[in-house]
């Protein structure tokens, strides 16, 4: 596959960079791995297997989006025949069969820029958290709005938006799409399997932090995007305001106005569970993970509530965003 590049980011990911660069050894001819500052032997990891490592200057602040740049722009340099890159965490193992089949949906159809399919996760029973992850990787296929962190691009195409937002901290994938649409270009969404994602979220405050950070997100690219057409998350960062904070304050702050009654503002939040429920079983979930899923989905609202927050407090203050790590 001499056309097609492959970058991968991590940080101190140890055996899970080593099975995520041991499943494309002898199928990728041009890999590389950009590493955000592992303290532990992650860069040894990628040498042993050969593939090319790029160590990013700890001087400047390291993003998920910076790594991915400094890869491409690496492969790019270094193999300038490369039509396609697939980007890829070092916390996923690529499936077999999904190189060929992403190139051949891109072959085929010019207007694409990027192509993704299924990312699952390894452990999806190891913690009720891992399998929450699984159930999010399950979106639509067909035509999208954005892809995630694992996905095979056109080089032009990565080239003609300048790549990735280095000062994003979460979100940088989607922010990417948005600049790809209002060139013309198409997302899609394989019905294919495309990586093994490990998770290892075991704990709530790893849950929390991780949808913190989603929150974040949903505000920096509602204040880069929100305007029509675009309106890019800003639904999703009104429906965090709603529901994790204004609810709540006007049933409690009307507590004695109106003689305890406006408590009766809190059944909203059942309602909605059940709202989210009715949609997760009309997408096939099964009855239990639909549960679950519509649980998580309305208390995501009150961490993603401080990740909002906090975005617009350091845009206020002038301070630099810092990145919100959950392992």
């Amino acid at each position: 596959m001499n056309r097609i590049g492959l970058v991968a980011i991590g940080r101190n990911e140890g055996e899970r960079l080593r099975q995520c660069l041991s499943a494309i050894v002898g199928k990728v001819e041009n890999a590389v791995y950009v590493d955000s500052g592992s303290t532990d032997n992650s860069v040894e990891i990628a040498r042993s297997l050969g593939v090319d490592v790029v160590e990013l200057d700890l001087s400047i602040p390291f993003t998920a989006a910076r790594a991915r740049n400094t890869g491409f722009q690496f492969l790019v340099q270094n193999n300038p025949q490369l039509k396609y890159v697939q980007f890829v965490d070092g916390d996923c193992e690529i499936v077999d069969g999904w190189l060929e089949k992403a190139e051949q949906k891109l072959e085929q159809n010019s207007d694409l820029a990027v192509v993704c399919g299924r990312r699952r996760e390894r452990y999806p029973d190891a913690s009720i958290y891992n399998r929450l992850c699984d159930i999010e990787w399950n979106t639509p296929i067909g035509e999208t709005q954005a892809c995630g962190g694992d996905a095979m691009m056109r080089v032009q195409v990565v080239q003609e938006v300048n790549g990735f937002n280095p000062t994003l901290i979460a979100g940088e994938e989607p922010e990417l799409c948005v600049r790809l649409r209002q060139k013309g270009w198409k997302i899609y969404r394989l019905d294919a399997e495309m990586t093994l994602h490990d998770a290892q979220i075991t704990r709530f405050s790893q849950w929390w932090k991780r949808h913190l950070r989603a929150g974040h997100a949903y505000a920096e690219g509602a204040y880069l995007h929100g305007k029509p057409p675009e309106n890019h998350w800003v639904k999703e960062s009104r429906s965090i305001w709603l529901w994790g904070l204004i609810i709540p304050l006007v049933s409690v702050s009307l507590i004695f106005p109106t003689h305890e009654s406006s408590l009766l503002l809190l059944l909203a939040y059942p309602l909605l569970i059940y709202k989210t429920y009715i949609s997760a079983q009309k997408r096939g979930f099964s009855n239990s993970d639909s549960v679950v899923y519509a649980v998580s989905c309305i208390l995501a609202k009150f961490p993603a509530l401080f990740g909002q927050i906090q975005f617009y407090f350091n845009k206020t203050v002038g301070k630099d965003n810092s990145l919100i790590e959950y392992k």
